[in-house]
């Protein structure tokens, strides 16, 4: 590494944010830039270790100690194309993965891990700044058509590496723009949409064909798809959320996260918050809004908290989010060693801006008014039995708990099933796993019909964006195995580097 010594001489520290005042008012992004001498001490973090079993935190399999040296050296044209190696999407990755593999960094050991999520998102913007990013277009073309089925981080990793393959690549978008839950589940002030613009027209440069407000099975006929395409890839996502089935569920002020969380990006957006609802397997037919009510967030999850941060954005009277488990220890226990990924108490930006959280509740009824709104939840406490290896294994009531607490808007972010099932899904007769997602094995993402791959949240499970990338990534590579016979596209297995540790 460019300084041996950083690790002793330099502590970790992060980006300064926008005041919590100032940045309720707005959806802008609120996380300042390190400056030129910090991003360097940053860097310079990094100890050169034997074995960087940050590769291995990684689903991607990131060769983070050379970007790091490369950065430290401000050779920002190594830096990105190391880091784009094995990464479609770092502006993404840099500013909403949880970062696993800072939790498997050897400095965290004992002391405060590397950066990296921040260094990987300044090499990136860096290299827009400075034009170091240019088209990857295919030399040539193969005559191969692929169709996309999602515009996510799976399906936009994939056809990204298909176009580079030399294919040609058209990706359906059933909202009316690109990006999936990157566009209409993640709130503008942790990633705002000029981000997905600029990566969707470098892609269109490349090649890539986006076709939104196209519903595959209802607007865009799956016979067409599977007579015109060589190939398809379903990248569709876990759409299909977690629900609860109480007394009260159906009052107005009831709702799923993601309900909530869209319609507040489409505003942001300047669109109709109502736009395309009808797409959705839950159709909306009101505008939601927390302003000056008592917010209730079940689930203690990311999606919960950007709903946090979004209330707070509207004013509400007050917010209190949920958490069924109980409350999780603040640094790693003899049950989560380095360098498996900690379950460990995680305070976001969101919580510090306000909102009263509580662990071990569970939900027993929503109650209403004469008028069928939401006016309060009952919860009660619960006790938890804790297993010999630190996990929570089951509960009971405690006695006497039960009570009533005001609620006007309360919001079901406690994850979510499988995919969307009726339609397209049941309509190519893919077969499913026993979790109701689209079988397709690990190994080839190949699905009962030799044609159709899948791949991301749709094949894996709800996961976070970093797998959704890899995902697509590791697909595209068997579509190309598939079509050609053989594939020069990277493959994370290829990381010589990265010990081979289960995730």
């Amino acid at each position: 590494m460019g300084k041996p010594t950083g690790f002793l001489e330099f502590t970790r520290e992060l980006p300064t944010k926008r005041e919590k005042k100032e940045r309720v008012n707005d959806y802008r992004e609120f996380v300042d830039l390190y400056k030129p001498e910090s991003l360097n001490h940053q860097a310079a973090r990094c100890m050169n270790c034997g074995i960087p079993f940050c590769h291995s935190g990684c689903p991607l399999g990131n060769v983070i100690p050379e970007f790091n040296d490369a950065v430290y050296k401000k050779n920002w044209v190594d830096a990105y194309e190391i880091l784009t190696s094995t990464n479609n999407f770092p502006e993404f990755t840099g500013r909403i993965c949880p970062a696993p593999c800072e939790s498997a960094c050897v400095l965290g050991i004992n002391q405060p891990p590397v950066a990296i999520e921040e260094i990987e998102k300044h090499i990136i913007e860096l290299a827009f700044e400075k034009n170091i990013i240019k088209p990857r277009k295919p030399n040539v073309r193969t005559g191969k058509k692929i169709a996309v089925v999602g515009s996510g981080p799976a399906g936009l990793a994939a056809a990204a590496q298909l176009n580079y393959a030399g294919h040609t690549v058209t990706v359906f978008e059933r909202d009316d723009a690109p990006g999936g839950l990157l566009r209409y589940g993640i709130p503008d002030f942790k990633l705002e949409k000029w981000v997905i613009d600029r990566r969707i027209a470098l892609l269109e440069e490349e090649g890539v064909v986006f076709k939104c407000n196209a519903n595959v099975g209802v607007n865009i006929s799956l016979n067409d798809l599977l007579r015109e395409y060589h190939s398809i890839v379903l990248a569709g996502g876990s759409t299909v959320p977690r629900d609860l089935n109480m007394p009260g569920r159906s009052l107005n002020g009831v709702y799923y996260a993601m309900q909530f969380l869209k319609q507040q990006n489409k505003r942001v957006a300047g669109k109709n918050p109502l736009a395309n609802a009808h797409i959705e397997s839950n159709i909306m037919a009101e505008e939601l809004t927390a302003a000056g009510k008592n917010v209730v967030v079940i689930g203690g999850g990311d999606t919960g908290s950007d709903c946090v941060g979004t209330s707070n954005r509207h004013k509400a009277k007050s917010v209190t989010q949920f958490e069924l488990l109980p409350k999780p220890p603040e640094g790693r226990t003899s049950f989560m060693p380095w360098p498996t990924y900690p379950m460990v108490l995680k305070t976001t930006s969101s919580h510090e801006e306000g909102a009263d959280r509580k662990w071990a509740i569970a939900t027993k009824e929503f109650i209403g008014d004469e008028n069928g709104n939401l006016k309060a939840v009952k919860i009660v406490d619960l006790e938890w039995k804790i297993t010999e290896d630190g996990r929570p294994a089951k509960f009971v009531e405690v006695e006497g708990s039960i009570r009533e607490i005001p609620c006007e808007l309360a919001l079901l972010a406690m994850g979510f099933l499988h995919p969307q099932q009726q339609g397209m899904v049941d309509e190519l007769g893919v077969e499913l796993d026993e979790r109701g997602n689209v079988k397709a094995s690990e190994k080839a993402y190949q699905t009962n019909i030799s044609k159709i791959f899948a791949c991301g949240d749709m094949r894996r499970g709800q996961s976070l964006v970093v797998w959704a990338i890899s995902e697509g990534r590791e697909c595209a590579r068997k579509v190309d195995e598939f079509l050609m016979g053989a594939s020069q596209l990277e493959s994370k297995d290829q990381n010589i580097h990265a010990p081979k540790l289960a995730y």
